[in-house]
């Protein structure tokens, strides 16, 4: 079972009631809801898109040569 790893919402609510945010870390990662769950629930899709395209752009830039890799814990 993979880790899970937490990252910080920063959530605005507008003056229509709607609420919008973006990942801290990961400020591509936008969404909005209705409320916060929704947003929070919507936030963590994108940031998984993000995360993605950030995995294949890095295949990408590695294709054809030596790579090394290994864990960090911060």
């Amino acid at each position: 079972m993979a880790t899970k790893n937490r990252y910080t919402a920063v959530i605005k609510k507008s003056k229509d009631g709607m609420y919008f945010g973006h990942v801290q870390e990961h400020p591509e990662a936008r969404s909005q809801g209705v409320c916060v769950d929704e947003l929070k629930s919507n936030l963590a899709d994108a940031l998984r898109e993000v995360l993605e395209m950030k995995k294949e752009d890095d295949i990408q830039f590695n294709q054809g040569t030596r790579t090394i890799k290994r864990k960090v814990l911060v």
